[in-house]
C-alpha cells in the first residue's frame, strides 16, 4: 500500500535513523512505518484500526512517538527547507497565524492543571526557548510566558504540563501556530492550548525560524517581511521586527488606533501598513486548509502534544516533498 512515491521516499530515506548495530526483533522497514503514520492521520482512524498491510500498529505508534520526541521529523523538515532555500524555492515574505482544533475525548483523559490555571499562558510545544518581550506577556495580572527548552539532556523534547489542551468557548481544544513562506508552505510549527493568545507565541515562531545552508554559512533566520492579522499588532512585536530589520505588514486594530490618537503627539505616528502586500496573507489560511486535509490533525486524537505536533511537522514534510 504505497503512500509516498519512490522519488519522495528517496529524498528522506537517508535522513531516517539507522538501526545498524541494534539487537532485538527483526527491524521493520522505515518506509512502511512512515506511510502507515501518514495513512493514519490522513484518515483519522484509531491506531489499532490500521490495515494489516502496514504491520503491527504498536510498532507504528511507538516509532512515531520516538521520531516526534527525538527531533527526527524536525531534522527532515529542516533538511528539506535547506534544499529548497538553496534552489531559491522559499519566498521569504512570511505569514503567521493559528488555527484552533477540537480535542477528541480520547486526547483529553490525561492529568492537566486545574481549570483555574488554564487562563495563564502555557508554554507551547515545539518552542525554541526565545524569551518574549516584557510588554508582550499577556493581559493584566497574568504570569509571563515561560519558554520551553526544545531538548532535554538526552535529546528528547519536553511535553508541556497542560499537553497543549485548554478550555475555550467551544470546549477542550488545541491550536496549531504556523509560520509559512509566501507560497503557504510551513516553515515553523508550534502547538499550544486552544484558549491561548496568538501574540505571545509570535516571538517563539520567529525564534524557531532557522533554515540551514546546504553549504557553509549560518542558517537564515530573518525574513524580508512578516504578514499578520490584528492579533499580532502590539508595540512589542513591532519593536522586535524593527530591531531585526524585518518589515511588519500587520493590521492595526481600531482600539489601538483610538488609544494612539487620544494620546495626541505622545501617541506617535501610525504604523506603516502596506495594503497591497497584506493581500498575500491569505496563504497562511490556505495552508491550514491543506493541514486539515488530514483528519487526524483537524481533530486531535493524540494525548501527547509532542506526538500531535510531530504529525503536524510530518504534514509539512509531505507538503514540501510535493514541490
Amino acid at each position: 500500500m504505497s503512500v509516498l512515491s519512490d522519488a519522495q521516499w528517496a529524498r528522506i530515506e537517508s535522513l531516517m535513523p539507522s538501526s545498524d548495530g541494534q539487537r532485538g526483533r527483526p527491524f521493520r522497514d522505515h518506509r512502511q512505518v512512515v506511510e502507515a503514520i501518514i495513512y493514519r492521520y490522513r484518515c483519522g482512524i484509531a491506531w489499532r484500526d490500521l490495515p494489516e498491510g502496514f504491520g503491527p500498529w504498536q510498532t507504528v505508534w511507538k516509532r512515531h512517538r520516538r521520531f516526534s520526541a527525538d527531533g527526527t521529523w524536525d531534522r527532515i523538515h529542516a533538511r528539506l527547507l535547506a534544499e529548497a532555500d538553496a534552489e531559491g524555492g522559499i519566498d521569504w515574505s512570511v505569514s503567521v497565524d493559528s488555527t484552533i482544533n477540537r480535542a477528541h475525548q480520547h486526547a483529553t483523559n490525561l492529568p492537566r492543571p486545574p481549570p483555574s490555571t488554564w487562563r495563564l499562558p502555557q508554554a507551547p510545544a515545539g518552542t525554541q526557548g526565545a524569551e518574549p518581550n516584557d510588554k508582550n506577556r499577556g493581559g493584566r495580572g497574568t504570569k509571563p510566558l515561560k519558554p520551553v527548552a526544545p531538548l532535554l539532556a538526552d535529546g528528547l523534547r519536553l511535553e508541556p504540563s497542560d499537553h497543549a489542551i485548554g478550555r475555550s468557548r467551544g470546549g477542550l481544544s488545541t491550536k496549531i501556530h504556523q509560520l509559512v513562506d509566501g507560497t503557504g508552505l510551513p516553515l515553523v510549527v508550534i502547538v499550544g492550548a486552544g484558549q491561548s493568545g496568538d501574540s505571545p507565541v509570535f516571538a517563539h515562531l520567529l525564534a524557531g525560524l532557522s533554515v540551514p545552508r546546504v553549504g557553509p554559512g549560518r542558517p537564515r533566520s530573518r525574513p524580508v517581511a512578516v504578514l499578520g492579522d490584528k492579533a499580532y499588532s502590539s508595540r512589542a512585536n513591532r519593536a522586535m521586527l524593527r530591531r531585526r530589520g524585518i518589515r511588519a505588514v500587520i493590521a492595526e486594530p481600531s482600539d489601538q488606533a483610538g488609544h494612539r490618537r487620544r494620546r495626541g503627539s505622545a501617541g506617535g505616528r501610525p504604523p506603516a501598513f502596506d495594503t497591497d502586500a497584506y493581500k498575500g496573507r491569505n496563504v497562511v489560511e490556505r495552508s491550514f486548509n491543506n493541514v486539515k486535509q488530514w483528519r487526524g490533525l483537524a481533530t486531535r486524537y493524540d494525548k501527547l502534544a509532542i506526538v500531535y505536533r510531530g504529525a503536524a511537522v510530518l504534514r509539512a514534510i509531505v507538503l514540501w516533498l510535493r514541490q
